[in-house]
């Protein structure tokens, strides 16, 4: 099983190396040049400055002298920039915002740390709630019940995000006034210690339920498509043919069967989150990656586009790595060497 990780982690290096060229490629199409523009700066403020010299100075500065490969390299670390010093990805640096002015390290780090607790927060809040009603709508085909959730999975899921988003506003924040209709602490107040986490977690109430809601639909279905084709199988023939209590033949044999597929979906549906906060975050005005990554496309910072894109990437790889394992761990009949 080391083996085949450390095999697998070696595969990720590779892809996420071959992939952070592309993305880098693809960013530098853009029409940007951020040395150019502070050499425009400073000529605006002094006009006896020489545009050449200073278009070469914040060039070096940047590491965007030399050619784009060497410019890739000094970007991951891996080549030094004019003054011989190394400062790219390894070294920690994700590169300074034209729009904020501030290293991006500093500028994502808070929208980070909200992005990863509201998307953590409503994987807990969905599993709980989808894996046991699959399960039930499994053990309940055909009844009314199931027939009921099954025409309610098929809305939830057919409704667009955004469209939910405005439905819970309009109930819950405008006709009900029972949650704030967004922002992330009351204003006017400013609230220290557990008081302030209450205050957040009040105004993350209304989007962790679209959230939740949202995926509802998809995941229910799937843990209940999942659950009936364990239970046609037939160990569980067997295991009920014993008289083992039916209790411990859904917990037990049967959903250990579903789980292979169950484990795909819930990682692949954990990475979708991520990128579907972006619409969340900017509906709700939460300060969050998504948010940051929206307005850095919009505005043309490159440093920031490029660090959000990593991050997502990185994710990616990561989700299925974890898929890998997961599947060994949760069906011993699976060898990974």
């Amino acid at each position: 099983m080391l083996k085949y990780i450390f095999k697998r982690l070696g595969y990720l290096l590779g892809v996420l190396l071959l992939l952070s060229l592309l993305v880098y490629l693809v960013y530098n199409l853009i029409p940007v040049d951020k040395a150019s523009d502070m050499a425009m700066q400073e000529i605006a403020g002094n006009k006896n400055l020489n545009y050449a010299e200073r278009y070469l100075y914040w060039q070096r500065r940047y590491g965007l002298d030399g050619n784009l490969f060497v410019r890739y390299l000094r970007w991951l670390g891996f080549a030094p920039f004019y003054d011989g010093s190394y400062n790219g990805l390894l070294q920690g640096n994700l590169g300074s915002s034209i729009t904020y002015g501030k290293p991006v390290a500093e500028i994502i780090k808070e929208p980070l740390l909200n992005t990863i607790f509201l998307n953590l927060l409503a994987t807990v809040l969905a599993l709980s709630i989808t894996i046991p009603l699959g399960i039930f709508c499994a053990k309940k085909q055909g009844s009314k019940r199931d027939f009921a959730v099954q025409v309610g999975t098929i809305v939830g899921y057919s409704v667009p995000t955004f469209i939910i988003a405005i439905l819970f506003i309009w109930f819950f924040a405008i006709q009900l006034s029972v949650f704030p209709v967004s922002g992330m602490s009351s204003v006017g107040k400013e609230y220290t210690g557990f008081r302030a986490v209450l205050d957040r977690l009040y105004h993350f109430a209304l989007p962790l339920l679209v959230m939740t809601f949202s995926s509802l639909g998809g995941m229910t279905r799937y843990v209940r498509a999942s659950m009936l084709d364990a239970l046609r199988l037939d160990c569980i023939r067997t295991a009920r043919a014993k008289g083992l209590n039916e209790r411990l033949v859904v917990r037990s044999h049967a959903f250990r069967n579903a789980l292979i597929p169950i484990i795909a979906l819930l990682v692949g549906w954990l990475l979708s989150i991520f990128s579907g906060s972006i619409m969340i975050e900017n509906v709700f005005g939460i300060n969050g990656i998504g948010r940051v990554y929206f307005e850095a496309l919009t505005t043309g910072d490159n440093e920031i586009a490029l660090a959000m894109q990593m991050f997502y990437i990185l994710i990616a790889l990561l989700g299925n790595l974890l898929v890998d394992i997961a599947y060994g761990v949760a069906d011993p009949r699976i060898r990974l060497g």
